[in-house]
């Protein structure tokens, strides 16, 4: 027999898979454009090339971020409105 699940904490655990599975995604494609920026330039180890590569790191990563905080810190729009109702009625 199934016991009832908690519809908040499903949907929290749901942010926080999604939020792995982000990340599992984000390590491979930034591995893989290293990866690549070295092979191009494996010839050239002389020469001063600019990492690229870091361009879609830091920019991915801030979309990274932001998705962990929603995850893990509860800073989703339900819970800031919570807060704030919560807030509000103190005063």
């Amino acid at each position: 027999m199934e016991t009832p699940r908690n519809e908040q904490l499903w949907r929290k655990a749901k942010k926080r898979a999604a939020f792995k599975m982000h990340l599992r995604t984000y390590v491979i494609v930034i591995a893989g454009l290293w990866l690549l920026y070295a092979i191009i330039n494996f010839n050239d180890l002389g020469r001063d090339n600019f990492p690229w590569p870091l361009f879609p790191m830091l920019g991915w990563g801030i979309g990274l971020t932001s998705h962990y905080f929603a995850a893990y810190k509860n800073y989703d729009e339900h819970s800031l409105t919570q807060k704030e109702y919560e807030k509000l009625t103190r005063q």
